[in-house]
């Protein structure tokens, strides 16, 4: 009986050790609004080449409708459309919601968030002792997270925006927690992609150098990572909520609805061309899957298997 009691103290240990994919510590995802393929294809990136030669990847994950940014950035963490979350706009408030939801999320007390589920309440639900952080450079981001499920969750502040700086501000404190290796979950927002194009029009040369820029941003995560010694332990998703057409986005066409999907480190095949369709609602169950966390039942995406060496 002592020896089954022990064989049965083993395995609970194991499991719990094991609680996400194997050799991942912490998991960063970098959202860049408005950067599109084509960004990434004419500006001057070795850092995203670089994790696309040692990661998955696919520049055609397909953005949900309407293009515009507070849709997209719900449906990647929400694990479904607009249609279902009842995020159709970027006017949209949580405390003027009209939707009827099938299932509703948890805020950081574990009460009713009047909100659909999201990617970081589902890791604060399951596992409350994660250390969670988003820092976004659009301040319409934080209001599409449940409240008090982040250990931070911070706009540009006031600097950021009145410098217009918000994209090194976010950089500097994303740097600062790598440093010490305090997050296991983080999401960093740049917005001045989505600037640049609506300023001077996708495709123009102050398009590239924005996104060119961001790839410096994106790089000294990659480096800060190497320093703290915990790059191999870490899993990187590069990814964008919209293109864009001229100076604008908000329709249908490949250039607005096609998006980088780049994902890089520990049980992630290396140099791997997804060939297999991937939606950008298919983000908050993969994320989930990596910390092997329990879906919630309302959520429409699917986990893309093909990008891992194990499941």
């Amino acid at each position: 009986m002592r020896t089954f009691f022990l064989i049965l103290l083993a395995c609970i240990f194991s499991t719990l050790a094991s609680a996400q994919l194997a050799g991942v510590k912490h998991v960063i995802v970098i959202g860049v609004d408005g950067m599109s393929p084509d960004g990434i294809a004419h500006a001057n990136t070795p850092n995203m080449d670089y994790l696309m030669q040692n990661g998955s990847y696919t520049l055609k994950d397909k953005a949900v409708l309407p293009t515009t940014s507070s849709p997209n950035w719900a449906s990647m963490m929400m694990g479904a459309g607009p249609e279902l979350h009842g995020v159709t706009s970027n006017d949209w408030q949580h405390n003027k919601q009209t939707i009827k939801f099938e299932c509703m999320g948890k805020d950081g007390k574990g009460h009713d968030s009047k909100m659909w589920p999201t990617f970081y309440g589902v890791l604060r639900e399951q596992k409350p002792d994660a250390k969670i952080y988003c820092f976004h450079d659009w301040v319409g981001y934080g209001r599409l997270v449940e409240k008090g499920v982040c250990n931070q969750n911070r706009g540009p502040g006031l600097y950021g925006l009145i410098f217009r700086k918000g994209n090194n501000v976010v950089t500097r404190r994303a740097l600062r927690k790598i440093k010490k290796k305090q997050f296991d979950f983080m999401f960093v927002h740049f917005d001045h992609v989505d600037e640049a194009g609506h300023k001077h029009g996708h495709g123009t040369k102050e398009y590239y150098d924005a996104v060119a820029y961001a790839d410096v941003l994106i790089g000294r995560i990659i480096n800060a990572l190497r320093k703290a010694g915990i790059e191999k332990e870490t899993i990187i998703l590069v990814t964008a909520d919209h293109g864009g057409k001229g100076k604008g986005h908000c329709g249908n066409s490949p250039e607005e609805v096609n998006v980088p999907w780049i994902f890089k480190g520990p049980a992630v095949k290396a140099g791997f061309k997804i060939t297999s369709a991937v939606k950008t609602i298919d983000t908050a169950e993969t994320l989930a899957h990596i910390f092997k966390l329990t879906f919630p039942e309302c959520w429409r995406g699917k986990v893309v298997n093909d990008i891992f060496l194990s499941n």
